[in-house]
């Protein structure tokens, strides 16, 4: 609406600027009708043209999905939360590929569980542990799914939905997260990293070592 109001003007303005007189004046007359040929004052024509542009920029940011006010995921129309491993380098691979590709959709919000502000209250209970498991994320309406229908759900928030399509029918859903849960069990060991018992044990020390989740005692 502010659009159509500010074209309105325009042309309004537009008009005036251009308008003849309706007495046009003849060459024996031309001296003294020169006041005549005076066009409508500029000023107001400028005013159009800046109402015009104020609303074609205010049209461009409201319908901008590139809208950077949440960061990675706006907290008004993300539709699947991801939890991931910040510290996997396999999995960062597909993570960084899912950021980027949601640049253009801002369905996807991103959380890194290790990090050490990670809080379970704020991600439907799932604690470090059960994450580091296998998979998980949340839906916005705190629905928890995991294994391959976590990535199911990631991907068609971006627009990749058929890549993961097949997996919602069996027996190739059964094979999936068989598959996948092989992986989720030994992935910590193929990246070169401790089993997990070890992770969660360095992460318990450090917790309790540290005053909170920002400051840590020397």
């Amino acid at each position: 609406m502010a659009l159509r109001g500010a074209i309105a003007v325009g042309r309004r303005s537009n008009t005036r600027l251009f308008s003849v007189p309706r007495h046009f004046p003849t060459s024996h007359n031309l001296s003294a009708s020169i006041p005549l040929l005076k066009p409508s004052p500029i000023p107001r024509y400028k005013s159009g043209v800046r109402l015009l542009i104020r609303a074609v920029n205010g049209s461009a940011v409201e319908n901008s999905p590139l809208s950077k006010e949440t960061g990675e995921g706006s907290s008004k129309n993300w539709k699947v939360k991801m939890l991931y491993d910040g510290e996997c380098p396999l999995c960062m691979k597909e993570v960084n590929m899912l950021r980027e590709r949601n640049e253009g959709y801002r369905t996807i919000k991103f959380v890194d569980i290790s990090s050490d502000e990670y809080s379970p209250e704020d991600n439907q209970g799932l604690d470090y542990e059960t994450v580091m498991g296998r998979i998980h994320a949340i839906q916005s309406d705190g629905t928890v799914v995991k294994d391959v229908e976590a990535f199911r759900k990631l991907y068609e928030a971006v627009g990749l939905g058929w890549v993961y399509a097949i997996t919602k029918y069996e027996p190739i859903a059964s094979i999936a997260d068989a598959v996948y849960g092989f992986w989720a069990k030994y992935r910590l060991q193929v990246t070169g990293r401790p089993p997990l018992e070890e992770v969660l044990e360095a992460r318990r020390k450090k917790k309790e070592t540290c005053e909170d989740s920002k400051v840590c005692k020397m």
